[in-house]
């Protein structure tokens, strides 16, 4: 994928330069279709307002020209056929329309159709069509994002000298020796990091916490939200909480998610909302190993 009109599905690429054309791609820029919780009030003129739930986003490229030598048309399909074939996991689909960059969906092809009629013979087909459908109606920005931070730590503070370590006790500066007067040590971890979404939907993140850390947390500080797990993590271990899919994994096989605390949210609610989300990292009194740390990952997620 190279340029504006290029689709990818998988590995394989439509659009310029390639044998498969497109005129239109449907469901791409729509709105998915929308799950309304909405209900009549019992009492008064109009509604109740409830939540709006998307449903599957369905992606239509119709019509498809292949254009291909007459000697070659028969690899050429069957090439597109292999691409398109029914799979048990979603595939990432990628389409570059304009000058925003490509948007990465995940789906499935689940319809396609190659008329064979006398263009077929010479190399040319017109009117073809293939249909996606990706049960994550979102598309995200191709590129990961990444934040990561340890737990609090003190700053050091001023050297006063008091412990034997400084002959002189402190250094004002004053003699020219320190260009910026005092050196107050290098600043300490506040646990504080902040996910930026650019989209206009909210994405849901990939968590990593990593040991020595007992009982980590991650707070939300715009709704309150925390994902809490009362369980100690030795120095190697990861705990990994992927949102979207509400797992919560150790080391990538063991299944954790029974460890979740009473003050944890369930992880499917875990959400970064368009915008600037502020987050801090803790764990149990007492724990405060700097080799302990969280790491988010995410895409910015789009309608």
């Amino acid at each position: 994928m190279t340029r504006p009109g290029h689709v990818q599905y998988g590995d394989f690429l439509f659009g310029p330069g390639t044998p498969y054309r497109w005129r239109a791609l449907t469901g791409w820029e729509e709105l998915p279709a929308l799950d309304s919780g909405t209900v009549p009030r019992s009492d008064a003129h109009g509604s109740l307002p409830g939540r709006l739930l998307a449903q599957s986003r369905r992606i239509g490229m119709d019509p498809l020209i292949i254009r291909a030598p007459a000697a070659a048309i028969g690899q050429t399909i069957a090439a597109l056929n292999a691409a398109t074939a029914p799979v048990e996991d979603e595939l990432p689909i990628v389409a570059w329309l304009d000058e925003r960059g490509p948007l990465l969906a995940y789906a499935r092809a689940v319809r396609r159709a190659v008329p064979t009629d006398k263009g077929y013979r010479v190399g040319v087909i017109v009117g073809g069509a293939i249909e996606w459908e990706a049960t994550d109606p979102r598309r995200y920005e191709v590129t990961e994002r990444t934040v990561s931070a340890t737990l609090p730590a003190p700053e050091p503070g001023l050297g006063w000298g008091l412990d034997g370590t400084a002959e002189d006790g402190l250094d004002w500066g004053l003699d020219g020796t320190a260009e910026d007067g005092l050196a107050f040590g290098e600043p300490g971890s506040t646990g504080a990091l902040s996910a930026v979404n650019v989209g206009d939907a909210p994405a849901h993140p990939v968590i990593e916490f990593r040991g020595p850390v007992t009982r980590p947390s991650l707070t939300n500080l715009a709704t309150g939200d925390v994902l809490e797990y009362d369980l100690p993590l030795a120095a190697g271990d990861v705990l990994v909480v992927d949102t979207r899919a509400g797992t919560v994994t150790l080391n990538g096989t063991a299944s954790r998610i029974y460890t979740a605390t009473s003050r944890s949210v369930p992880e499917q609610t875990y959400a970064l909302a368009p915008g600037t989300t502020n987050l801090t990292f803790r764990a149990a009194p007492g724990s405060s190993d700097p080799a302990a740390s969280v790491t988010v990952r995410w895409r910015s997620a789009y309608w």
